[in-house]
């Protein structure tokens, strides 16, 4: 499929406020991508014009934010509504294939909605992990380096694994922690190669605060589902998407060009172009 016909839903509803920076991201990669509000697949108060099918589109991305005020808890309200508007499209589109991400809030909303760190089936259930308040106690917002694990993450196939990334966190509820017996459940995602990135120091070695910003278990940054379709990422990539985003170049020089985060979105971009 040509690019410029690559459909890319950022699905909002009343508090997300990182969708914009995303939808310029994408489209600065030539994909014709849509903000579409959670009730414009609802089809409730909107003009027919308006209304829009999951499977309108190719991929799925919940941007970051403070959807519904993160009441209750992050996230929870957005995956609540998106369960009782479209769970069962939902799945259906998680099933077939299609990639569905999640930035920062969206990990969360994906999480309560138990697609992550998910079932072999692909289907929504009881949240098998949650996104717990930082072990600092306040909101973190900085520069996180990540290393790509290798995992079963379709798109990323190509880079070598152990490469490390700079990848800005801003979240105040970030801190990965798995249900049941987690130390079981952790040696689960490593075996299944559902660890996408994890946060390390600058140097490379183990993360610690404030490397590791928030006290997620085994350092992880980011997960996917069983089917490596379905992916959650608490850093923003649509911040460091250009390399004078960077908080380093005025020390290094070089502040044109792409950064990190361009990386990581022009690679599923590609893949999403390329596979049916």
């Amino acid at each position: 499929m040509r690019r410029d016909r690559l459909r890319i839903a950022l699905v909002s509803i009343e508090g997300t406020n990182n969708d914009e920076e995303l939808l310029a991201a994408l489209r600065a990669l030539r994909v014709p991508a849509e903000v579409v509000q959670l009730k414009q697949f609802e089809g409730r108060d909107v003009e027919r014009s308006q209304r829009r099918d999951l499977f309108d589109f190719r991929v799925l991305l919940f941007p970051g934010g403070f959807s519904a005020g993160d009441y209750v808890r992050a996230g929870a309200i957005f995956a609540a509504r998106v369960r009782a508007a479209v769970g069962p499209s939902l799945e259906e589109f998680v099933r077939a294939g299609h990639l569905v991400g999640g930035i920062c809030n969206g990990f969360q909303v994906l999480t309560e909605l138990g697609l992550l760190p998910g079932r072999p089936d692909g289907r929504m259930g009881r949240p098998q992990a949650a996104l717990m308040t930082n072990d600092s106690g306040h909101h973190e917002c900085r520069p996180t380096f990540l290393r790509w694990e290798g995992g079963r993450f379709a798109p990323l196939q190509s880079l070598p694994p152990g490469e490390r990334y700079m990848i800005p966190s801003s979240h105040g509820e970030g801190k990965l922690v798995l249900s049941d017996e987690p130390g079981a459940r952790l040696e689960d995602l490593e075996r299944t190669g559902q660890i996408l990135f994890r946060y390390v120091g600058p140097d490379g070695g183990p993360a610690e605060y404030p490397w590791n910003p928030n006290g997620s278990v085994g350092n992880i940054a980011a997960v996917t589902n069983p089917m490596g379709n379905v992916f959650g990422i608490m850093p923003h990539p649509e911040r460091s998407f250009y390399r004078i985003q960077h908080p380093d170049w005025t020390r290094k020089g070089h502040p044109e060009g792409p950064g990190d985060g361009h990386l990581f979105l022009e690679s599923i971009v590609r893949y999403a172009e390329t596979h049916d």
